[in-house]
């Protein structure tokens, strides 16, 4: 968003000079001419002012943000202007950074600069799709409306997490004590009993000589497993940030067994929502496509939505357009050209999202009762065989004693 002075007729004789914000010059003489005026010089204006959002490195909570947008919207509604209310929001934070955030935009709008452009100077705290719902809530009048809408949306979001990461709690313990029990087992108790088989001087059974081998190697060369994990997991990370490796690692996540259709419809119901709640707030589609996109993590969904949104942008139809592309349910693609002929576009995406949600909620449910009797029997059996190629040699030696 640039920001334009302008100098404007008001009346046969009366000359008005300002600012105004806008994405284009053709969009600021829109804005101008709506307030009533005529247009007579607009220029490009760059204020010259200290911003104190240069430097910041601290991490905030999601959370912290959610109650923020909340607490805002409730304080604007009851009549508090905007200084006010986030002084006092920032004086009742709990998070420094987030208290420090607060404290630079208020000082940023109080020399002038509107509060999409100071929260547009921490892209790592507040994202496009954020700072694009409160520059439309600012255009129309209705701030306090858009605040409490993306604090359901955040809420919403947030709850979607946490029941994840409830559902991944249990599996993860798991497969951390089950790791470190055969860890502990090769690395310590293994080598001890090692001693006594060797004095047998006898053939051990295969799944002893399995144990000693894997033993043996893991004390002998620990540190180069942890070296090349650890390189490997580097080499990883640099190469994910490739576009080829972004696009394989997509398809993958979409054609795992179990998580790949949940990956899919969690994507779809993230986009929808937001899309819809853009387009609720009085965006133009283009505009609420290209702010939707990037909240998704999948780069194959993002490449099929840009190509629809080209489409778009080129006098298609969006709705036909993703049907087009093979990749989009029937459901979605059908109820999105339906909302685009009736004008009802917004519905129909609170529809999509509303229905993936609940299949999400389903999938949650079925992963968490499929995934802990699947680690327990998957730590269970590599604990067992331990135990067995531990205990042959014991019973060997009780048969030859008789």
């Amino acid at each position: 968003m640039q920001i334009f002075r302008y100098k404007a007729k008001k009346g046969p004789e009366s000359i008005v000079e300002g600012r105004i914000e806008a994405e284009t010059r053709e969009e600021a003489v829109d804005k101008i001419s709506r307030m009533g005026y005529t247009p007579v010089h607009i220029e490009e204006y760059t204020p010259v002012m200290k911003s104190s959002a240069a430097k910041f490195t601290g991490r905030i909570k999601s959370r912290d943000i959610t109650i923020f947008s909340r607490q805002l919207s409730i304080l604007i509604k009851s009549g508090v202007p905007i200084l006010n209310a986030i002084n006092i929001i920032s004086e009742q934070s709990e998070s420094v950074h987030f208290k420090k955030i607060l404290r630079n935009i208020h000082d940023d709008i109080k020399q002038g600069r509107a509060f999409s452009t100071a929260l547009s100077n921490y892209p790592g705290v507040f994202s496009k799709f954020y700072i694009a719902m409160v520059r439309t809530g600012e255009d129309s009048g209705s701030l306090q409306e858009i605040l409490l809408r993306i604090a359901d949306y955040r809420r919403q979001q947030e709850e979607i997490l946490s029941k994840i990461r409830t559902a991944l709690a249990y599996p993860v313990l798991m497969a951390i004590v089950g790791l470190g029990t055969v860890v502990f087992m090769l690395a310590y108790v293994m080598p001890r009993l090692m001693q006594i088989f060797i004095s047998l001087e006898q053939a051990l059974p295969l799944p002893t000589r399995i144990l000693i081998s894997l033993s043996t190697r893991l004390r002998q060369y620990w540190f180069w497993i942890v070296l090349i994990i650890l390189a490997v997991v580097f080499v990883f990370r640099q190469q994910a940030k490739t576009e080829s490796l972004k696009i394989a690692i997509s398809k993958f996540k979409l054609h795992m067994p179990l998580f790949g259709e949940f990956i899919f419809k969690a994507d779809l119901a993230r986009f929808n929502r937001s899309l819809e709640l853009l387009i609720k707030s009085g965006m133009p589609i283009l505009r609420a496509i290209d702010v939707s996109v990037p909240i998704l993590k999948n780069e194959v969904i993002k490449r099929q939505l840009l190509q629809s949104y080209k489409d778009l942008e080129q006098g298609g139809s969006f709705g036909s357009s993703l049907k087009k592309s093979r990749i989009f349910p029937a459901f979605m693609t059908n109820l999105i050209i339906v909302g685009e002929e009736s004008g009802r576009l917004d519905e129909a995406l609170a529809e999509v999202s509303r229905a993936y949600e609940r299949d999400i909620d389903e999938a949650i449910k079925v992963m968490t009762s499929l995934i802990e009797p699947l680690m327990i029997l998957v730590i269970g059996l590599l604990v067992g065989f331990i135990v067995v190629a531990m205990l042959l040699p014991i019973f060997q030696i009780n048969i030859m004693a008789r």
